[in-house]
């Protein structure tokens, strides 16, 4: 295959899947992983695609719809791994823990190594992840509406519930980040995540820095009313100093987060 064939064949796969991995494409073309980073790199510069961490977004995507939950999964896994390492690392023994839904909030279970925890969740793949990992965990899954876009269970039912509940932590993930509003795709999802975030003692927005001075549908929450922001190390230091100006912008795994709450 020629190149000009070769980048047709991935500028139409971009933008038909919304995001693709290097790998997706290696597979598909038979042409090695630095081959197709020269090529999507080159597409980016044309202004064509949108280059993320390990492959490609087509420029559409944003504006046609959210991703789905597979495409979410492709999307960040360095990043998110490291944020969820973080959250863990801020959960305390014998708390009572919101995790919302998010592919980085899935992630969380693989890094507690707690004796006693109760875990609620309107996120059914949080929900498996943690059944599986930590089955003697107090689990309570929050019934409703099924949204099966994000996997999470939304709507009256669901916000019924969580009105009743005091819980001690809540982390929440977002679509997008723009000054003080905290933003999702889908109002009823927003709604949702907003009052749990009100029946928390603590509230804490997880991140990772490509969601950062984005822009999405629905502004659910105010990050000044919030403990603070949890991302990764990849956004550039100006923007995380201005929002570190709004919130406390937490971004090392490895740093004592139980000194931060003294």
């Amino acid at each position: 295959m020629l190149k000009n064939e070769r980048v047709a064949t991935i500028l139409s796969t971009v933008n038909q899947s919304g995001v693709v991995t290097v790998q997706e494409l290696v597979n598909d073309l038979k042409v090695s992983s630095m081959t197709i980073r020269r090529d999507l790199d080159e597409l980016e510069q044309e202004r064509r695609i949108v280059r993320i961490h390990g492959g490609a977004q087509s420029i559409h995507f944003p504006d046609k719809q959210e991703a789905s939950y597979i495409q979410k999964r492709k999307l960040n896994v360095t990043e998110k791994t490291d944020i969820a390492k973080q959250v863990a690392s801020m959960i305390d023994e014998n708390e009572t823990v919101f995790l919302g839904p998010g592919t980085t909030n899935e992630l969380v279970a693989s890094y507690l190594n707690l004796a006693n925890l109760r875990i609620v969740t309107n996120s059914l793949p949080v929900f498996e992840q943690f059944r599986d990992k930590h089955s003697d965990y107090e689990l309570c899954l929050v019934g409703g509406t099924y949204r099966e876009r994000s996997g999470a269970f939304i709507g009256s039912l669901a916000n019924e519930l969580l009105a009743n509940i005091k819980m001690h932590k809540a982390f929440v993930g977002v679509n997008g980040i723009n000054g003080n509003s905290i933003m999702n795709a889908n109002s009823d999802e927003g709604q949702t995540q907003s009052i749990a975030l009100d029946q928390s003692q603590q509230k804490f927005v997880v991140a990772d820095h490509s969601k950062l001075d984005r822009n999405d549908f629905y502004t659910f929450y105010h990050l000044d009313k919030v403990d603070g922001l949890i991302t990764d190390q990849g956004g550039e230091k100006q923007v995380l100093d201005r929002y570190q100006k709004i919130t406390h912008v937490y971004t090392d795994a490895n740093t004592k987060q139980k000194e931060r709450f003294a």
